[in-house]
């Protein structure tokens, strides 16, 4: 599991880089303005050269495997926490879209300003009553036109789609299948098309990255904004799936570094009944609880960066490292707060915000309930949904 020498290179730069250009406090400050996204973050990404990462250099970008984008993530969550969607959410919904679906044409036109920062886009996928059961609820709608496509429907939680340039769109195109997962198609659709409402929703956590609802009204797409073929776009999309599960604990992870750094440190200063409350035998057992997830979910990770680096199949080590790496992250950010008592809960520090943030992560992209189905269904065990 040892990093080679090039990737540990890249680690020591992006956590420098993470440590002068995106300090906790200045994150914990940027989080707190509720529906501003953060534009200057956004250009400290740019000019590190952050949407790059994983986009091929023919188009502009600085190549990488999965196992650069792993570790990108989990350094930068350390300080940013939830705000590491600033990034993620377009490598998700733009990079990641149009590599695996996308044509040599769409390619061309849209990675490079992606990787250049100047292209943001968003993820519109979730129905407002399907979930998980993101088939099962599907009621967006596109129909054939001449030259393009007519689209109708509503999606929630689109993080990210008040600021996006491009919004990634899954509808049903064909509604005479008689399995479910055939029929839907994918769509770019850019964000000032006719007929696109979008409303930020109040929300507990990454408070600056509003999600949003987004209606679509007789919303035209033209040919060549289809990714991909039509009427296979769910297919498609699974290619993405294990990528985003592994990123997903890879920010996770980077949340329990951060979790884990500002407990060690409070418990070094901080004194109580005459001494550091490091020297508090339950207050240890709460940090070496810490340690050992810490250790368990880097392996994870990079065992799972390194399946998906050599194309093997990563499935269910995908579903395993986003399920564990959430659950504890979520875990050490509550015994964090009670480390630190009241000021855990203050405002003041970053505790809190890492708890609030990690929460999400246990239900999205995929709930942790679902992926423990999907595990126990890869050991003969019957489909439960």
């Amino acid at each position: 599991m040892e990093l080679s020498e090039e990737d540990q290179l890249f680690v020591d730069v992006t956590r420098k880089w993470a440590d002068k250009e995106c300090p906790k406090d200045w994150c914990r400050e940027l989080e707190t303005r509720e529906h501003q996204f953060p534009h200057e973050l956004w250009d400290k990404l740019v000019a590190f050269g952050a949407h790059g990462i994983g986009v091929p250099e023919e188009y502009g970008g600085q190549g990488g495997s999965i196992v650069n984008q792993a570790l990108f993530a989990r350094e930068f969550s350390r300080t940013a926490a939830g705000l590491s969607w600033v990034w993620g959410v377009t490598s998700f919904s733009g990079t990641k879209a149009i590599n695996c679906c996308g044509s040599e044409a769409q390619k061309q036109k849209f990675l490079p300003p992606i990787a250049s920062g100047e292209l943001k886009t968003a993820m519109s996928f979730t129905e407002a009553g399907g979930g998980t059961d993101l088939l099962g609820g599907m009621k967006t709608k596109a129909e054939k036109v001449d030259g393009g496509w007519l689209l109708n429907g509503e999606k929630i939680w689109s993080t990210g789609a008040d600021v996006a340039d491009y919004l990634l769109v899954m509808a049903r195109t064909d509604t005479t299948v008689t399995k479910r997962s055939d029929g839907i198609s994918i769509f770019f659709v850019p964000r000032h098309s006719e007929g696109i409402s979008i409303t930020p929703m109040a929300k507990l956590g990454m408070r600056a990255m509003s999600s949003c609802t987004v209606v679509m009204d007789k919303v035209f797409v033209s040919d060549e904004l289809l990714l991909g073929e039509p009427n296979r776009g769910w297919y498609q999309s699974t290619k993405t799936l294990n990528n985003e599960r592994l990123v997903n604990a890879a920010t996770c992870l980077g949340m329990l570094d951060g979790v884990l750094e500002d407990a060690v440190d409070y418990m070094q200063s901080r004194h109580a009944f005459g001494q550091p409350i490091g020297q508090f035998q339950i207050l240890q057992h709460y940090l070496a609880d810490m340690a050992m997830w810490q250790k368990q979910g880097e392996l994870l990770v990079l065992h799972t960066a390194k399946l998906q680096a050599e194309d093997k199949p990563s499935a269910i080590e995908s579903s395993m490292a986003k399920v564990f790496c959430s659950e504890h992250a979520s875990k050490a950010a509550d015994l964090g707060i009670q480390i630190l008592g009241g000021m855990g809960y203050s405002a003041e520090t970053d505790m809190q915000r890492y708890w609030r943030d990690s929460r999400l992560l246990r239900i999205g992209p995929i709930s942790n309930e679902m992926a423990k189905n999907m595990i126990a269904e890869s050991y003969g065990m019957p489909r439960s949904f």
